[in-house]
């Protein structure tokens, strides 16, 4: 095994026994950069001379590790901020930006030992489900996913340790899961989002992109914390998310929903996920059917939410610079302009309404288990996704749809890999707690992960 191949908790603890070297390590990832970029193009920027300046420095400190995470190489999507880095968004708008002080997860990862090897490409100012500039690491003639489609391709193809992405409709773990990779949207506010450019403030988050549930619980211990700077940062209690990783599940309800996150999905996706919830049940958990409620006002408050505070945002640039943007991204920005203030306080009204049904809902289960995508990922061409009823769905809303729910909610949400399809490509469960229950969905996603073959690296058939 290369080093690039290791997960984050192994290549902490080859680092920790002396077994490997930061500038060992860096210097394997920079290589496997270099190796994927011109088929993969996960990286709008490869920080290679700061990587490696860096990593000497830290084996010149003193015998005490610099942090948890020393010299372990990280990517950035390329919407957080990095002190004297381009943060462009994937963006011809932010093509001169350069960052003049860290984000609060920057500089969280910089106290915890790690090392920057780059920015990752997002669909542009992350709107979007498809992240047309990267091509997934098991087939590159399909799509990586979005919009932290870069983050997640370069963790699956050995070009990252781990990556940080954002999540505003699904972007962590719809690209995690078309990736074979494992991704965390945190509960809304756990992570200070504090210098990370925004899509929609009021349902944007930060989590990181692994390799394993243990690496997810690993990253989040650096990330999770109160920033004043963000508005919408919480108080909530130190959390020991390594904590609880038995096999033995009993006791634990885990929901199964009857309606909404079954309909419409390819039939390989949900014998998969089925199977992967039944072997959850044979590790002791007791399966209760759940009814997700306000299911059919999903789709509208994401977008009634989403699309006005994104170009409220955008308000300055999209009326100055409007031939900066490309042209799927101009149109919505544009669409926003056209929505009134009473179609989005009746969005959030309905946000409000669907997050006390959601708590309601938690009090009967401990996790819900559901596909993270419908389908898996589809070639780069494809707009349109046909279901067997006849029926055809945009690849984006089809992508958007079973991931949007936690965003609106404020819930955590896990996706990791349970399988693959007949073509081969790597097939995701999510599982969604009531908030601030991390630590439960980690020791979820690691009884599974202990107990299956997918705790091998989920992406070494991409390292081909």
């Amino acid at each position: 095994m290369q080093p690039y191949e290791l997960s984050l908790s192994a290549a902490v603890a080859e680092i920790r026994e002396r077994r490997l070297s930061p500038v060992e390590l860096v210097d394997s990832v920079l290589a496997r950069i270099d190796e994927t970029e011109p088929r993969l193009q996960a990286y709008v920027t490869v920080t290679a001379e700061r990587a490696r300046e860096s990593a000497r420095a830290l084996m010149t400190e003193s015998d005490d590790p610099s942090g948890p995470l020393h010299g372990v190489p990280v990517a950035l999507k390329d919407l957080i901020d990095v002190a004297g880095v381009a943060t462009t968004a994937s963006s011809r708008v932010r093509s001169e930006h350069r960052a003049d002080a860290d984000s609060s997860v920057a500089a969280r990862l910089s106290a915890s030992g790690t090392v920057l090897v780059g920015k990752t490409h997002t669909h542009e100012f992350a709107y979007g489900l498809t992240t047309p500039q990267t091509r997934n690491a098991w087939d590159p003639g399909r799509v990586a996913g979005g919009s932290s489609g870069g983050s997640a391709v370069a963790v699956a193809a050995g070009a990252a340790t781990f990556a940080l992405g954002t999540d505003t409709g699904g972007s962590i773990r719809v690209p995690a899961a078309l990736n074979g990779v494992v991704g965390l949207k945190p509960t809304y506010g756990l992570v200070p989002r504090h210098g990370v450019t925004s899509l929609a403030w009021s349902l944007d988050h930060v989590g990181p992109i692994t390799r394993t549930v243990e690496d997810a619980a690993l990253a989040l211990s650096a990330l999770a914390g109160h920033d004043p700077r963000d508005p919408a940062s919480l108080s909530a209690p130190p959390t020991n998310y390594l904590s609880g990783p038995g096999e033995d599940l009993r006791g634990l309800r885990i929901g199964v929903p009857g309606n909404y996150y079954f309909d419409h999905v390819d039939p390989e996706v949900e014998a998969a996920v089925r199977a992967a919830i039944a072997h959850l049940v044979g590790l002791g958990a007791r399966p209760v059917e759940v009814a997700i409620p306000m299911a059919r006002y999903v789709q509208a408050v994401q977008w009634g939410l989403m699309v006005p505070e994104a170009t409220a945002y955008h308000e300055r640039t999209i009326r100055s610079m409007p031939e900066r943007y490309g042209d799927d991204i101009r149109v919505l920005l544009e669409a926003g302009e056209l929505m009134s203030a009473g179609d989005y306080l009746r969005a959030q009204r309905a946000r409000t309404l669907m997050r006390q049904a959601w708590l309601r809902m938690f009090d009967k289960v401990d996790v819900i288990a559901a596909p993270t995508v419908p389908a898996t990922a589809v070639p780069a061409a494809q707009e349109v996704i046909t279901w067997q009823d006849g029926t055809t769905e945009s690849v984006s809303d089809a992508y958007v749809r079973l991931s949007a729910p936690a965003n609106i909610t404020g819930v955590p949400a896990l996706s990791l890999p349970v399988g693959h399809d007949r073509a081969g490509l790597p097939i995701g469960m999510q599982l969604l707690g009531r908030p601030l229950a991390e630590n439960v969905l980690l020791r979820v996603g690691r009884a599974y992960e202990e107990t299956t073959r997918t705790r091998e690296y989920a992406g070494r058939a991409a390292l081909s």
